[in-house]
């Protein structure tokens, strides 16, 4: 993968964030819960700043990019993805929000695994990670919300 394809993937997944943005945007605006209205607003801010550190990547040399790994527990992986609504309850509002996460960072997984330039596929699993931090941070509320009787 050469300089040029690798702006492209970059200005790609900038477009991704972008759609991301929207999305939890059009959610907070269209559902009625308060908690679930704060959380996709969250969501659509934490977005712009995902936004703005890819716009920083191209910017950057590869080599100087770093995050620190997360883990994926896989908590809603396997579950289906309900159709997004108005009146969803807000537990099906994170099941949404994980599974895009859970997109992005496998297609940053993907493109480590194609890439046969170390720096860029350090970047893509940084990317990655990045992404696994979200979507972890969506699980963790998912879990309290599907299980509070673990509290």
């Amino acid at each position: 993968m050469n300089q040029e394809e690798f702006k492209k993937i970059l200005a790609f997944a900038i477009e991704g964030e972008d759609e991301a943005y929207a999305f939890y945007n059009s959610v907070s605006e269209r559902v009625k819960d308060g908690n679930l209205k704060k959380l996709f607003s969250d969501l659509a801010e934490d977005e712009k700043k995902h936004k703005t550190t890819l716009e920083a990547f191209l910017t950057r040399p590869p080599e100087s990019l770093r995050f620190s790994q997360s883990q994926d527990y896989k908590v809603v992986d396997g579950l289906p993805t309900p159709l997004l609504s108005a009146d969803m309850k807000p537990i099906e509002g994170l099941v949404i929000a994980i599974k895009k996460e859970l997109e992005a960072m496998q297609m940053y997984t993907q493109l480590a695994n194609i890439s046969s330039d170390e720096a860029q596929k350090n970047v893509f699993v940084e990317l990655a990670s990045m992404e696994r931090g979200h979507k972890n941070r969506l699980e963790d509320i998912y879990t309290n919300m599907a299980f509070p009787e673990a509290w």
